[in-house]
């Protein structure tokens, strides 16, 4: 393996995917308010601050009613683009949002591996010492509401020889963080070829 470059960094660990599915509601609580609002009216007993939010939009994805999904995936694919924005150009958007097949394999992927913390066992940050004779770069947006710093920022510590790349001006992505990736990239790549 020549190494790792990876971009705006999570372990999925229980505390991130809470967070990123209720805690960033404290930034906008408008619109999480509107998302933890559709799992209310679902129908399946979801009850704020008791239940997950992450796995009653994972039941609703697998529901046989394509219309149950179809608005399920909608209410994520708003939350995501609210949670995400900072750093972003206000018109970028991620482009597969308008493609249903797209949108509910999104969510229905994204909501079931959350729901069960990544199958990460024990978590990607307690054995990232197995990575040491990995080359690794980790990229991250400072501005980074949907996944704080500190994540990066302790697989950095815990893999021995990686770097961590802050991008003191991005949020969850910007073109600066797309230069820092291709820089790792060619960084890892020319490490190899000597």
């Amino acid at each position: 393996m020549l190494g790792i470059v990876c971009v705006a960094v999570t372990a999925t660990r229980r505390w991130e995917v809470d967070w990123i599915t209720e805690g960033v509601g404290a930034l906008y609580p408008e619109e999480w308010d509107r998302f933890a609002g559709h799992a209310e009216r679902a129908g399946l007993g979801y009850v704020k601050g008791r239940d997950r939010l992450v796995t009653v939009y994972s039941a609703l994805m697998e529901s046989d009613d394509a219309a149950i999904r179809d608005a399920a995936s909608w209410a994520w694919a708003r939350w995501e683009d609210t949670h995400v924005a900072i750093g972003r150009s206000p018109h970028q958007r991620p482009s597969g949002w308008d493609d249903d097949r797209f949108r509910h394999a999104f969510v229905r992927l994204t909501s079931y591996i959350w729901s069960h913390d990544g199958f990460c066992y024990p978590p990607l940050i307690e054995r990232a010492g197995e990575l040491a004779e990995i080359p690794g770069v980790l990229i991250h947006g400072r501005h980074d509401v949907s996944g704080p710093v500190v994540t990066p920022w302790l697989l950095h510590r815990a893999w021995p020889g990686s770097e961590l790349v802050v991008s003191e001006t991005s949020g969850h992505g910007s073109v600066d963080m797309g230069r820092s990736w291709d820089d790792a990239n060619e960084r890892v790549f020319q490490r190899f070829s000597a």
